[in-house]
């Protein structure tokens, strides 16, 4: 299968996890743009350079893609780009020229969200002083059609200006699903609240859905974001091969399973569901699974370990399943839950291990972690030591720097130091590899010089 893939910015779980992902099956041709090309936190994408990488490639199977790349740079672009709606629509044609009429197209777009906080490093810069007082417009206006704010008018229509220019270009992409362009397309919902304009929009955008009559495609709204495309992955490989893998979910707190994470708007039992049947994969019983999914669920609120909200940590026996399972670990929002991944490795990861996540939200988590196990699993022809650079990857950042070297580092300097990092990080190393049963050499970057993301590299020692 050929598959070719426009990720939404550079961040390491953007780029470089689908790359590693791929190469479990050695048989999967990846076909990829240069990281230099894609957006990141303060740079934008270089669409015309996609778009001659696009001429390069063969022909493919299936593009997976990040529509937000092509109409404005990337997601951070999408939300301070101030192209006009023409610019955009104009280079949207001219990208849609470029796909082969027999390559089914698997695309994500972004309902653009609203940060309730004070803080523009992803945002416009009057975010630092208005960002909160947006958000309560935005919930208000929603919830109760109060149209008053004290946020200068001068800001407020150019945030409202902003927003409707992205609805319009999400409105035209439902066009583009009835006219049949898209195999499969999703509208994603990040930071998510009850009330808001991405809510408002979301529940338009679902109405003009429900009213396309469109045979074997499928258009959705979905909570998430940074895993969606690795979900349309999963997809893509699952039609390509008429499968739909069975799943069970195992749920480690079954009575908490009506809980809603943060930054979610649904309950942690229908994000797993929907994120399960977005990768093409059926819900079964533990009997009748090819793989079980156990989701290390919270149990009275999800902690969030960058913010400092504890919760209850798992503390019962971890008991494995006699056959295939992957393990999901959202009881934190970015982070693993340090006594839970104590506890599996004690226990043997041998060939029944289809794999482990942890990163920033439940949906990022669980969508990562069915396509890795997905890809394993329909492997023809399978390269167990990819499979488990992904696995070191995800414990040295989920576990080892998510949860526990990231709050060290912060209090030893205001900045991220690769130095203090490798220093940090080497007894966690260790355990990985004795988990593993492998050796790596690890490199580390800040590929955005903040503490949020570190990039992990890992290659067999010589």
């Amino acid at each position: 299968m050929k598959i070719a893939f426009i990720p939404i910015d550079d961040r390491p779980v953007c780029y470089n996890l689908p790359k590693e992902i791929a190469q479990i099956d050695r048989n999967l041709q990846f076909f990829i743009p240069e990281r230099e090309l894609l957006g990141g936190l303060h740079s934008v994408a270089n669409i015309e350079g996609i778009f001659e990488w696009l001429k390069s490639i063969p022909k493919v199977d299936a593009l997976v893609v990040s529509l937000d790349t092509i109409a404005y740079g990337g997601l951070i672009p999408s939300r301070r780009s101030n192209d006009t709606i023409d610019e955009i629509i104009e280079r949207l044609k001219k990208f849609k020229k470029l796909v082969d009429k027999d390559t089914k197209v698997y695309a994500v777009s972004s309902i653009m969200r609203i940060s309730n906080n004070n803080c523009n490093e992803e945002e416009k810069k009057y975010w630092n002083l208005y960002g909160e007082k947006i958000f309560e417009y935005s919930y208000k206006f929603h919830e109760l059609m109060e149209d008053e704010t004290d946020v200068p008018k001068d800001i407020i229509d150019d945030y409202l200006a902003t927003r409707r220019r992205n609805f319009l270009i999400n409105k035209m992409y439902v066009e583009w699903f009835k006219d049949g362009f898209f195999s499969t397309l999703v509208f994603s919902k990040d930071d998510c609240a009850k009330y808001g304009f991405n809510v408002f929009e979301s529940e338009i955008l679902e109405t003009l859905i429900s009213q396309a009559d469109v045979e074997d495609s499928v258009a959705l709204i979905k909570t998430g974001a940074d895993e969606i495309p690795l979900s349309l992955m999963s997809r893509a490989i699952a039609e390509y091969n008429n499968i739909e893998p069975k799943f069970a979910i195992r749920f480690l707190a079954p009575a908490s399973v009506d809980l809603i994470s943060k930054y979610e708007d649904v309950s942690i039992e229908k994000s797993v569901k929907g994120q399960l049947k977005l990768a093409k994969c059926k819900i079964t019983s533990e009997e009748k699974s090819d793989i079980v999914l156990i989701v290390n669920n919270f149990e009275e609120v999800q902690g969030e370990l960058v913010m400092g909200v504890n919760t209850k940590h798992f503390s019962s026996e971890l008991s494995l399943p006699n056959k295939l399972y992957a393990v999901a670990d959202v009881r934190f929002a970015n982070g693993a839950d340090r006594r839970f991944v104590r506890k599996l490795f004690r226990k043997k990861l041998d060939k029944k291990f289809y794999g482990y996540s942890a990163w920033n939200t439940s949906a990022n988590s669980v969508g990562s972690l069915i396509c890795a196990a997905l890809v394993r699993f329909l492997a023809v022809d399978y390269d167990e030591m990819a499979f488990k650079k992904v696995q070191a990857v995800r414990f040295l950042d989920d576990w080892a720097y998510q949860s526990i070297v990231r709050q060290k580092l912060k209090k030893q300097s205001d900045k991220p130091l690769i130095s203090e990092l490798k220093k940090l990080m080497k007894p966690y190393e260790k355990k990985v590899f004795s988990a593993l049963n492998s050796e790596f050499d690890v490199k580390y970057k800040f590929p955005w010089k903040r503490f949020f993301e570190v990039e992990v590299s890992v290659s067999l020692k010589d």
